[in-house]
């Protein structure tokens, strides 16, 4: 490999000339280490996760493919129906009892708001669930409509310091034993398989809450000093428009302040 070096121009401050900053780092090609190590075979296949979209009975058919009009809770008690079928509970029974009493009792209800987002990236909404569980749990359950069947795509859990939704995107933060920094895990559609699976799962550096964050207070100016005044800087030159954004991720599930000594 032929190695480039680069020299880097600026611009002085008060004359706008073009002046070097040195030569830029040369770039090389990572290092193999023991090339004659055979690579190790692949693992077999991951059964277990949704193979497929799942089909949930119990639920009516939605012939015009508004999913808005089941109603959330139906659709979750419908799914546990369904796991206890299968005898895979996803709650233990003291949250599956605050579930079934939601009706009567909403303020102990674990089952948050419902959400609809595009996840499938088809123009229609689906439906996005969240469930309180043991130890600061989400459940967090997606939903689209196919053939005006009621079907789930997204089915994970964990201890969420938020939930977000970009681009069609379900992105779940969580803590981790790293100060300032924090697990981040993306589900996307996957087309083929027709589920949200999972993309991208990291650390990433911590995101601040905004309604933690605080403007720092001023600096004090001991009595008896001047405060030096700035020196005129030159006039700002026109600068290209910045790039197009995509809009901020909406918040699904906004930080949780954990309940010491909740008993579900």
């Amino acid at each position: 490999m032929t190695a480039m070096t680069l020299v880097v121009a600026g611009c002085t401050g008060a004359t706008g000339e073009p002046r070097s900053a040195g030569a830029a780092p040369v770039a090389s090609a990572p290092a193999r280490l023991w090339p004659d190590r055979a690579p190790a075979p692949q693992p077999p296949p991951d059964k277990t996760g949704q193979d497929g979209p799942s089909p949930l009975p119990g639920l009516p058919r939605v012939p015009s493919g508004d999913i808005r009009r089941l109603d959330p809770l139906d659709v979750v008690k419908a799914q546990i129906a369904d796991d206890a079928r299968h005898d895979a509970p996803a709650f233990d029974k003291a949250t599956e009892r605050r579930i079934q009493q939601c009706g009567d009792k909403p303020q102990r209800c674990p089952v948050r708001a419902p959400e609809y987002q595009d996840l499938t990236h088809d123009g229609k909404d689906e439906l996005i669930v969240g469930i309180e569980g043991a130890e600061h749990t989400l459940a967090v359950w997606a939903y689209m409509l196919k053939g005006g069947v009621v079907n789930r795509i997204l089915d994970t859990a964990g201890t969420p310091l938020s939930v977000e939704v970009s681009d069609g995107d379900v992105i779940m933060r969580e803590p981790t034993g790293s100060p300032g920094y924090e697990m981040r895990t993306v589900h996307a559609w996957d087309e083929r398989r027709q589920t949200m699976e999972i993309r991208t799962m990291e650390f990433d550096e911590k995101v601040s809450s905004p309604a933690r964050e605080r403007t720092p207070a001023p600096e004090h100016t001991p009595a008896g000093e001047r405060t030096p005044i700035p020196e005129r800087s030159p006039s700002p030159q026109p600068t290209p428009s910045p790039p197009r954004t995509l809009a901020p991720p909406r918040t699904l599930a906004p930080p949780r302040a954990p309940s010491p000594g909740h008993t579900p």
